[in-house]
């Protein structure tokens, strides 16, 4: 098969012929449809976080089973799905206990070292990022990395469910659990902040505060629901916020940047007893800086992992929002492009072109 292969970093992605292993016990094999470009790829590609090589990058992904293993009762051939990075192992404390997204086993579902490995490259091992490896025609993954859906779901919008919508909608339906009514800022208007807005809208949000320095997001965000708009560069998003709040501030704010800086003034934005969730991906060596006096009036900080998500559950759900008119999938594709033009695509999202860029792949 066709895939864009990581082998430097930081590096670009190189398109290689790439072996793929018939599934195992457990495993399903998928012909990808759609496999859409984030922004998490890019940080590895550009070195902000470790990532072995060489590696398939990739982890939004939607596909038509093609195969499945031995011990595999959840999809059959011709079923379409969506893959998710929240491999589960179903069997954990945290699986048990309704947290399949913060699994503490997610291990137990990749191949033994003596098993042969799922991807090669001649003689070598290719590393399957995040247990998807999506940047490739064909995945091979765990019964568990999946969700089946129905078929008449376009595949290509299909795809942002895999990540982008996921994060959002479920940071503010699981972990933050929005309330109709409620005051919220975002910051950081790109896919996460945008399904993080529409997300809110379902919710019942009375008040929604976008906060970015591309005028060009702040604008989409006005197409997923946002009321309000900020630019810092305009001056301190917080005492923009408190502005706009009469001085109150907001009932619960939403970082979907991955920035210590954003993450503090999240926290300084929020009300008496609100909360600030924390969805953007720092790096390693990234702290946050708060002041203690905040947390007497009961300021809450939370991080958040893919949405909470309860993926097998939430997805097709999902889904059924954009089959119903609920949720706005169609305007977050920015372009379509051939699995060829991959670095072109991450180029234009490093310059802040794009939503979402997808890779459509021949059937």
């Amino acid at each position: 098969m066709r895939a864009a292969v990581l082998r430097s970093v930081p590096g670009q992605l190189e398109i290689e012929d790439i072996s793929i292993d018939l599934p195992q016990s457990g495993e399903v094999l998928v012909r990808v449809s759609a496999s859409g470009l984030c922004h998490t790829d890019l940080h590895f590609m550009q070195g902000h976080l470790p990532v072995d090589v060489p590696a398939i990058l990739g982890h939004e992904v939607a596909g038509i089973v093609e195969k499945v293993g031995d011990g595999v009762t959840y999809v059959k051939p011709g079923d379409h799905v969506i893959a998710c990075l929240s491999v589960f192992c179903g069997q954990c404390q945290q699986c048990l206990t309704g947290h399949p997204s913060i699994c503490a086993e997610p291990e137990s579902t990749d191949r033994i070292q003596s098993q042969s490995p799922r991807l090669r490259s001649d003689n070598e091992s290719v590393f399957q990022f995040m247990r998807v490896g999506g940047f490739a025609e064909q995945i091979l993954v765990h019964q568990n990395a999946i969700a089946r859906i129905r078929k008449d779901m376009p595949l290509d919008k299909a795809a942002l469910i895999g990540c982008g919508v996921t994060t959002g909608l479920g940071a503010v339906f699981n972990t933050a659990k929005v309330s109709p009514g409620a005051v919220i800022a975002v910051l950081g208007c790109g896919a996460i902040g945008l399904n993080v807005i529409q997300g809110a809208q379902i919710c019942g949000a009375s008040r929604i505060i976008a906060i970015d320095t591309n005028s060009r997001k702040l604008e989409t965000a006005s197409r997923f629901g946002a009321t309000d708009f900020i630019n810092p560069a305009d001056g301190d998003p917080v005492e923009q916020v408190l502005q706009l709040t009469k001085g109150i501030g907001v009932d619960f704010s939403f970082e979907a940047i991955g920035s210590s800086v954003t993450a503090r003034q999240a926290f300084m934005m929020l009300a008496k007893g609100a909360s600030a969730i924390i969805i953007g991906l720092m790096g390693s060596d990234d702290e946050v800086s708060l002041p203690g006096l905040h947390f007497l009036a009961e300021r809450k900080i939370q991080g958040c992992d893919m949405g909470s998500n309860r993926f097998r559950i939430d997805m097709p759900r999902y889904v059924e929002f954009y089959m119903d008119g609920r949720l706005n999938l169609d305007d977050m594709i920015s372009e379509r492009i051939t699995l060829d033009k991959i670095n072109q695509g991450f180029t234009a999202m490093n310059q802040g072109d794009t939503v979402r860029s997808v890779i459509i792949f021949d059937d």
